[in-house]
C-alpha cells in the first residue's frame, strides 16, 4: 500500500487501511473501492492523506507500533477521565483527578509495555483515526513520543513511567480554557493567546496538590512550553531551570502538534515535522532530545513515495533500525521511466544519494502500448 494526498485520489482506487472513528468503529473499511460519494465524505472529514493499494506498492505493509485496539481503549479512557473534570472548579477537578490516577497510570503502563518492549522505530499513524476533539488524541500521542524519546535517552523504567504520566496530563489545564478559544479555526487575538497560555499554570495548579501523583508531573504541565533560550512561557525559564522531563515533553508536544491535522491547518508528514523541530535545536530545544526524537521515530513511513537525487523514485518498503532517516526503498522508476521489474535498495548503502522530496501527489505516467 502507499500513502497519497486526497488531491490525487480517484474513483476506482482501493483503500489500503481501515479508517476508524473514536469509538473504535470502522468508518471506511480496507479494500473498499473509492467512488465520488466516498471522496466527498473524506473531504468533509478533513482527511488529507490516506493509504491505497495498487500495483507498484503491492506487498508493502504499514503497521502502527500501538495496535488499534490499544489506541482506541487508551484514548476513550483519556476522554472519559478528562470529561469527568469538565466544567468543575479547580478544587473539585483536582479531587476527581486524584480518583482517576490509577486509571491514568494503567494507561501509561500499557503503553510502556508496548513501546518499551519494542525495539522497532516508533510508527504513529494519525491518518487512520478520526477523533472529534484534538486534546485526547494529542495527549495520547505526546505520551507515545515522550516515552520513545526517554527510552532512547536511557531513562529507567520508573522515570519512563513518570515521564509518561507527565506527558498524558501535560495539557490537562486546557480543560480550564474557554472552548471557543481552544477550537477557534482562525488566528488567536493577543488576549485569546494569553488566555490559551494560561493552560500551563492551570495544569500545574490542578496537579500540584494531588496525593497520588508525583509533584514532578505538575512541573511537566507547568514547563512544557518553556524553551532553553528563555523565549517560552509562562515564566521564561532558561535551559538549566527547566526540568529534563518537561524538555522531553515539550519536544514531543511540538512534533505531534505539527504532524496532526488541526482545524486551522493541514498536518505535516513526519520528515517535515522533524525538520521543524531540528530547526530549533540548540535554541528552543535541547539538542540531545532532538537527536533522540530523530532516532526514535519514523521519518518516512512505509508506503511513502520518495524522489531521490539520482533521478530514481521508490516507495519506502521497510524501516532501517541502523538509521531511521534512511529506510529501504522499492525502486519502480528511473529518470521518469517506469521499470518492468522493481528492486529494493537500502539508502544506508548509498551515502551520495539524497532524498529530494516526498511525493504524496505522485501520479504514475501513462503506460506506453
Amino acid at each position: 500500500m502507499r500513502l497519497i494526498s486526497i488531491d490525487v485520489l480517484k474513483e476506482g482506487m482501493v483503500l489500503g487501511r481501515t479508517i476508524w472513528n473514536e469509538a473504535g468503529h470502522p468508518l471506511l473499511k480496507k479494500d473498499v473501492i473509492i467512488n465520488t460519494r466516498i471522496m466527498q465524505r473524506l473531504q468533509q472529514l478533513n482527511i488529507h492523506y490516506l493509504y491505497i493499494d495498487d500495483e507498484i506498492s503491492k506487498g508493502i505493509e504499514v503497521e502502527e507500533t500501538v495496535p488499534p485496539a490499544v489506541r482506541n481503549k487508551a484514548i476513550t479512557t483519556i476522554k472519559s477521565s478528562f470529561q469527568s473534570m469538565d466544567g468543575c472548579n479547580p478544587v473539585n477537578a483536582s479531587y476527581i483527578l486524584d480518583q482517576q490516577s490509577k486509571t491514568i497510570v494503567s494507561i501509561v503502563d500499557e503503553l510502556l509495555s508496548v513501546v518499551g518492549g519494542n525495539d522497532e522505530i516508533l510508527t504513529v499513524l494519525t491518518d487512520a483515526y478520526l477523533f472529534d476533539e484534538y486534546l485526547y488524541q494529542h495527549s495520547f500521542q505526546v505520551t507515545l513520543y515522550s516515552i520513545a524519546i526517554a527510552k532512547e535517552l536511557g531513562y529507567s523504567v520508573e522515570d519512563l513511567r513518570l515521564i509518561g504520566i507527565g506527558a498524558l496530563l501535560h495539557d490537562v489545564g486546557k480543560l480550564m480554557v474557554p472552548k471557543e478559544i481552544l477550537t477557534k479555526p482562525g488566528r488567536l487575538t493577543n488576549d485569546e493567546f494569553k488566555a490559551m497560555q494560561m493552560h500551563a499554570r492551570y495544569g500545574f495548579d490542578l496537579l500540584r496538590n494531588l496525593h497520588s501523583i508525583s509533584l514532578l508531573v505538575a512541573h511537566c504541565a507547568f514547563q512544557h512550553h518553556e524553551r532553553i533560550d528563555g523565549s517560552g512561557y509562562p515564566r521564561g525559564l532558561v535551559d538549566f531551570e527547566i526540568h529534563p522531563f518537561a524538555k522531553i515533553i515539550g519536544v514531543a508536544d511540538v512534533f505531534d502538534a505539527v504532524t496532526t491535522n488541526r482545524v486551522y491547518r493541514e498536518k505535516m508528514l513526519p520528515s517535515q515535522g522533524l525538520a521543524i523541530v531540528e530547526s530549533g535545536s540548540g535554541t528552543l530545544y535541547d539538542p540531545r532530545i532532538v537527536k533522540a526524537l530523530k532516532r526514535a521515530v519514523v521519518h518516512y513511513p512505509n508506503g511513502v513515495i520518495l524522489k531521490l537525487s539520482d533521478g530514481r523514485r521508490g516507495i519506502v518498503s521497510r524501516q532501517n533500525t541502523l538509521d531511521a532517516a534512511l529506510p529501504w526503498i522499492r525502486i519502480f522508476e528511473e529518470q521518469n521511466q517506469m521499470l518492468t521489474a522493481t528492486y529494493e535498495i537500502n539508502l544506508v548503502d548509498y551515502p551520495a544519494v539524497m532524498i529530494e522530496s516526498v511525493e504524496t501527489d505522485y501520479v504514475a505516467p501513462p503506460k506506453v502500448e
